[in-house]
């Protein structure tokens, strides 16, 4: 199956964004950083995610994204969808040219496993996602990560200082 980190990213990173969504808009700087994806990556896919409203964008100071649509309303397919990624098991990317251009002995059985993989994932929701306790731990984590770092960079700086005197 072929599903790149261009879906898979695009999904941690609506994850990210319904998990945070509290704290108003999202930068994408601080996904970045919390999710270890490169910053011009996710300008690449929230452009795609942008054009297919599931995020919106806020300008000026504080701005950056937010989700279009109440994370029940978002599922995860539909995110998959939207970065242009397909979900295919098959060998041919679905042209059926799988044996000597030809359709081979297992094509359709690799075009129904690719069916039925995006009906799982159009029935899960980033609400549903965001409920899992698995889920809130793994980002209580990183975001304590993200908020012990400059602290420690800090502490570094003030000994730093401190042996220069």
């Amino acid at each position: 199956m072929r599903l790149t980190t261009k879906g898979r990213y695009a999904v941690t990173a609506m994850l990210d964004l319904a998990l945070n969504a509290d704290n108003g808009p999202i930068s994408l700087a601080g996904i970045s950083k919390r999710q270890e994806i490169s910053l011009s990556y996710l300008e690449q896919l929230f452009s795609k995610l942008r054009q297919n409203e599931l995020v919106s964008s806020v300008r000026g100071p504080g701005g950056g994204y937010r989700l279009s649509r109440a994370a029940d309303e978002i599922f995860v397919a539909e995110i998959v969808d939207a970065v242009n990624e397909s979900i295919d098991a098959t060998s041919c990317g679905g042209e059926g040219s799988c044996h000597k251009g030809d359709i081979c002995l297992t094509h359709h059985l690799w075009c129904d496993l690719s069916k039925q993989i995006h009906e799982f994932l159009s029935g899960i929701s980033l609400a549903s996602l965001v409920a899992r306790k698995d889920i809130q731990a793994v980002s209580e984590r990183l975001n304590s990560e993200q908020t012990e770092a400059p602290l420690a960079g800090q502490q570094q700086e003030r000994i730093s200082a401190s042996s220069l005197a």
